[in-house]
């Protein structure tokens, strides 16, 4: 590209020097003149040669994919099947990531990123994104030398995307004075040996130039917060709408998993990130699991988002006896903990008071209730059959939730794959009627069940039952 300074727009001005370079200028500003050291004792520097290319491939490669490669093979490699005791030293750390992989993988994201951060000058294809410090460079000076090298790019870059703004603005003589400037730089820090007062002066005129000539093109300070702001608002919404969201429980059909007031994030990314404001997804990741608890537009009213657990996939035949699950004939076997209640004052019923179960479904083992003061539900419900591209769902207190088996009229009905928001990760914040229940902070949705706090004493059969987990977990094919 010619940036020759046309001779129609403007003349030196006299006394003004001309550019003496048999090279093509850029942007009016001449390249920097190729080094030729005089000869000294020490061997000189080695050109430092950069591809545009390769820096794009660099920062792609080993601060994106490495990065997300490296946090999915560490959760893959601490997760146990999710129906398995944890045990042995990484038992605690195992437990936390089947519970918690979307948090801990973010963790580990973060953690991978530093540690290549701080090699990042020892990486392959770093000399196209961070040429190699020199060997002789004193430590305090490493920074200025990284600004310096950060200067001279910004300064290429607007010089490049403002090559016809710079012309016309500034004098020959002023771009010839940026141009001598950068250029000392450039010699300064390839210069052997190393000269730091060399280095400090040039670098501290050719700051000044560029702020000087080149100011008005560069990014306020402003400009970069507002940007910085954007980014993350962008990032935020981003987040919201393909991988986590934010969720509120406003009523007690999952009790004891969740309490009213619970505040849980749900992964959006489990069965395929959905794309906004319509019904298809990047991908999909089809049925979703049994006993997965997820979030989903309530069919017959989709501007309502529902939470419950998964009992039944395509092709099942559901039936319920006493509000236990049974499938294609199959009653999921469960394991009675003892007797508990909880007080619900927004309920016409304000004491509710029956039996705790651990229920045992595929690979996961969650809590059921069974309240005695409800008598709304018949003795056996069914048979349903799950029609394909829907699972059937239903609430944890078995006896005070309106869910697959209530609705459309009593007659039942499943949840479409396009109405699945998401999986239920964890609690992060619960407000209830006395304030703030802190005993709740990270208590798991999905992974080992977790006592309320009131039904402490009830751990020991807990354990118990979680030791006595029966073989056959999985229901048989539909016949």
């Amino acid at each position: 590209m010619n940036t020759d300074e046309p001779t129609s727009e403007r003349q030196s001005e006299p006394g003004e020097p001309g550019i003496e370079s048999s090279e093509k200028n850029v942007n009016g500003v001449g390249p920097a003149p190729s080094y030729r050291a005089p000869a000294r004792d020490v061997a000189d520097l080695p050109a430092m040669r950069m591809s545009r290319l390769l820096k794009v491939v660099y920062w792609a490669v080993w601060f994106v994919v490495v990065p997300i490669v490296a946090a999915s093979l560490l959760i893959w490699a601490l997760t146990p099947p999710s129906g398995a005791e944890v045990a042995g030293p990484l038992g605690w750390l195992e437990g936390v990531v089947r519970a918690q992989p979307v948090p801990v993988g973010i963790v580990l994201f973060t953690v991978v990123e530093i540690v290549l951060w701080a090699a990042r000058h020892q990486l392959p294809l770093a000399k196209h994104a961070h040429p190699p410090s020199r060997g002789d460079l004193p430590p305090n000076l490493r920074g200025p030398f990284e600004r310096a090298r950060a200067l001279l790019d910004e300064a290429e870059m607007i010089l490049s995307r403002n090559e016809r703004a710079v012309v016309r603005e500034l004098t020959a003589k002023e771009r010839e004075r940026l141009k001598d400037e950068l250029s000392t730089l450039r010699d300064v820090m390839e210069r052997v040996p190393f000269e730091q007062e060399a280095f400090i002066d040039a670098l501290t005129k050719a700051d000044g130039e560029v702020d000087i000539r080149l100011g008005r093109w560069r990014k306020s300070e402003v400009r970069e917060y507002v940007e910085a702001i954007a980014m993350a608002v962008a990032v935020a919404f981003a987040l919201r709408a393909f991988v986590i969201e934010a969720f509120k429980i406003p009523s007690g059909s999952m009790i004891p998993t969740l309490m009213v007031g619970d505040h849980i994030f749900v992964n959006k990314f489990s069965y395929g990130p959905a794309v906004p404001y319509t019904k298809s997804r990047v991908w999909t990741s089809m049925p979703p699991h049994r006993a997965d608890v997820m979030v989903f537009a309530f069919p017959e009213h989709p501007e309502q988002d529902f939470i419950k657990r998964v009992i039944a996939l395509p092709g099942d035949k559901l039936e319920a006896r006493g509000g236990h699950p049974i499938l294609n004939g199959w009653e999921v076997p469960s394991c009675r903990v003892g007797t508990w209640s909880y007080s619900d004052y927004d309920s016409p019923i304000t004491r509710h008071e029956g039996d705790l179960f651990v229920e045992y479904l595929g690979d996961e083992s969650y809590l059921t209730f069974y309240d005695r003061a409800s008598g709304a539900f018949p003795e056996y419900q069914g048979p349903y059959f799950v029609k394909p591209g829907e699972v059937w769902v239903m609430g944890d207190n078995r006896n005070n939730s309106h869910d697959s088996r209530m609705w459309f009229g009593g007659q039942g009905g499943g949840v479409p794959f396009e109405n699945i928001r998401g999986r239920a990760l964890f609690v992060w914040l619960s407000v209830s009627d006395n304030g703030m229940d802190w005993s709740r902070e990270g208590a798991p949705v999905m992974g080992r069940p977790r006592l309320p706090p009131p039904a402490k004493p009830l751990e020991p059969a807990l354990d118990q039952c979680l030791h006595s987990r029966p073989a056959v977990t999985n229901p048989p094919a539909a016949g």
